[in-house]
């Protein structure tokens, strides 16, 4: 989804958003939710997110 080199948070973050805004993930009638597809499912451990939420939901993948 980003990439396999090393990045740093803030665009891992960005790169996401890119992603969920490609793939029409942010929730219609509150755009401060994403609804995660397969992808995201796995990231994320729950079909839908806050976009605070993500921030840490993140944080658990990264080192």
């Amino acid at each position: 989804m980003v990439g396999k080199d090393p990045l740093p948070r803030t665009e891992i973050i960005s790169k996401l958003w890119v992603y969920i805004k490609a793939n029409n993930l942010q929730d219609a009638s509150n755009k401060r939710m994403i609804n995660a597809d397969a992808k995201l499912k796995e990231v994320f451990g729950k079909p839908q997110v806050s976009m605070f939420e993500m921030a840490g939901l993140i944080g658990k993948h990264v080192s």
